[in-house]
């Protein structure tokens, strides 16, 4: 099975766009659940977290690798 991390950078970036949006949402939910005292377990808003961290990396990741290609592209 690959990894989280894997898996994301196999996506492309409105796909990782439309994670990030649901993920973002995710931790919004698990917040309120906290302070109304309804989440069961609390270790999931840590999960969540990082796998926006990773999302977050890979879009940044993404983002070198196009500017790296076009630069190059130029001095060609």
């Amino acid at each position: 099975m690959p990894s989280k991390a894997a898996a994301h950078r196999e996506a492309d970036e409105t796909e990782l766009e439309h994670r990030l949006a649901e993920a973002k949402q995710e931790v919004f939910n698990l917040r309120f659940q906290i302070v109304t005292g309804q989440l069961d377990n609390s270790a999931r808003l840590r999960t969540v977290k990082r796998d926006i961290a990773r999302i977050l990396t890979i879009l940044r990741e993404k983002e070198i690798e196009a500017a790296e290609a076009a630069e190059a592209g130029g001095q060609a």
